[in-house]
């Protein structure tokens, strides 16, 4: 298969570490640039052959005088290519190039910093001249030596931002990348257009173009792509960018495990009706799931059951399609960051990560993985570009095993109903308040406890469901959601009303950490 790269010069974000290098990444694509992940330790020669339009050195925790502390090749800083440092990676190439840094000695700055720009520079164009930015550090420089230019500054930091003299190096001790820092993105912006050069091609309407012409190239003419459908976002638009490339070659399989939300298989095919050229099967298979998880209390046996239920199930539906060679999955960049999978990324391996639960050493299928350089708001974009509603495109995550894992204790059919409506109320109600999108995650959960009530002016003693909506960017860290107390009220009282079964509604008010984000 000829390689279709997803844009001409990548800016590639050496990782040391830091807790924010995916949104680095991430605003390095809002402006128009393509952005990797690659390992700190990356070799010069490596970055020659990729022939990047930059380079981003993280921040990280560590200090750049410490032994052991993290160093990249100081090779790269001979290389031409614009480089930019942030916090650490400023303190990095100030190490490397001569100048001092040292521990802050009024113990650092930590949150919200005023900030002056001291002089001007095109990095700084359009950013006022005192504004706010983002701090987290406890070493800085103090001595900027003969080949930096400090151009910024804070009240404790007199060094908050340098250029070098004559090569295309900068650095930052502030955090560009978070929302707190105002002009941060403006910021990253004039980096990458003003100093990169940047052609700004990275856009979906050319990122569906390469994606296409990629995949018409590796499946034969006579070849047939099994994609598995969830009824979540990353299935639904992979599935519709890989009909975009081959039509009814793509054939959908939709297992109905009967542990889905209310409506969604309706949902799933009346969407994949009217706005896909793949064929659609669904495969009714809730007795399966359900006696496979009858008795099944432990969240991890479910989740080992669920997963085995549905191979078994999947496989029986792929062998009875003709011309399957390959299998499609709708992994996304941070899953193959996290499993180590990118050749040139983090050694690292934060998760083993299986889409469809191995589906593809089971079966024998070669993987298509077309969304696999894409972060989730990139595949919502992608998915609007291909004409996929919003009710799709914009639904909370939902997880793999569905509602058994937000069913509490015993999975029976009767459970997953009262959680089912239960679900959907809350649901309706967040989207008539006009918070759906607000809120990234919301859904219900069935406890396995009992309360005692008054219903009609009788003693009851029912069930307790717990309702969850939680804000976040990446998932890997999340507050709960101040909702409304009205919206709050108007919730318990219709799930206590109309769910047969239910006499109390409480609000998790857990943040990730401590919690996670689901129960189980």
């Amino acid at each position: 298969m000829a390689e279709i790269g997803p844009a001409s010069r990548p800016v590639l974000v050496l990782d040391f570490g830091a807790q924010y290098v995916q949104l680095i990444a991430r605003r390095v694509r809002e402006r128009h640039a393509f952005a990797r992940i690659v390992r700190h330790d990356i070799t010069a020669d490596r970055v020659r052959e990729l022939n990047p339009l930059a380079l981003i050195l993280s921040g990280g925790p560590r200090s750049v005088y410490e032994p052991g502390a993290p160093r990249c090749d100081p090779e790269i800083f001979s290389l031409g290519v614009p480089i930019l440092g942030i916090c650490y990676g400023l303190q990095l190439a100030a190490d490397a190039l001569g100048a001092r840094v040292q521990a802050n000695p009024a113990r650092g700055e930590y949150g919200r910093t005023d900030f002056r720009v001291r002089e001007d520079d095109p990095i700084f164009h359009d950013v006022p001249r005192e504004t706010i930015v983002w701090m987290s550090h406890g070493d800085q420089i103090h001595d900027a030596g003969s080949d930096f230019i400090p151009i910024a500054e804070t009240p404790h930091c007199p060094i908050a931002a340098v250029r070098h003299r004559s090569r295309p190096i900068y650095g930052l001790q502030f955090h560009p990348e978070v929302s707190h820092t105002p002009y941060g993105s403006l910021i990253l912006g004039n980096f990458l257009d003003r100093i990169c050069g940047n052609p700004r091609d990275w856009t979906m309407g050319a990122f569906i173009e390469r994606s296409v012409a990629e995949v018409r190239d590796r499946v034969g003419p006579d070849d047939r792509v099994v994609c598995g459908l969830s009824g979540g976002v990353d299935s639904a638009v992979c599935a519709a960018l890989l009909a975009k490339a081959l039509g009814p070659r793509v054939v959908c399989v939709f297992v109905d495990t009967g542990l889905l939300r209310q409506n969604e298989r309706a949902a799933v095919v009346d969407a994949f009706g009217r706005h896909s050229d793949a064929e659609l099967r669904v495969v009714d298979a809730e007795e399966t799931f359900l006696k496979a998880l009858a008795g099944v209390t432990d969240p991890q046996e479910k989740r080992r059951r669920i997963g085995h239920a549905f191979i078994d199930v999947f496989r029986e539906a792929a062998r009875t399609i003709d011309g399957a060679r390959f299998l499609a999955q709708g992994t996304l960049y941070p899953d193959v960051i996290e499993s180590g999978g990118e050749p040139d990324g983090p050694t690292a391996t934060i998760k083993i990560h299986h889409n469809v639960g191995g589906l593809p050493a089971e079966l024998g299928f070669e993987l298509v993985e077309p969304l696999r350089d894409l972060f989730k708001d990139e595949v919502r974009r992608l998915g609007l570009e291909l004409g996929l509603p919003d009710s799709l495109i914009w639904r909370h995550p939902f997880p793999g095993p569905g509602l058994a894992v937000r069913c509490l204790g015993e999975v029976t059919a009767d459970r997953l109903e009262i959680l089912r409506q239960a679900d959907a109320i809350f649901l309706e109600e967040l989207q008539n308040a006009g918070l759906n999108r607000q809120v990234a995650q919301a859904f219900a959960v069935l406890l396995p406890v009992q309360a005692v009530g008054v219903q009609g002016d009788a003693r009851t003693y029912e069930s307790v469901i717990a309702i969850r909506a939680v804000e976040t960017e990446d998932f890997m860290t999340a507050d709960w959601s101040r909702l409304p107390h009205e919206l709050l009220a108007r919730v318990s009282t219709r799930i206590t009303n109309a769910v047969k079964g239910v006499n109390r509604v409480v609000y998790d008010i857990t943040s990730k950490p401590p919690g996670t984000i689901e129960w189980e």
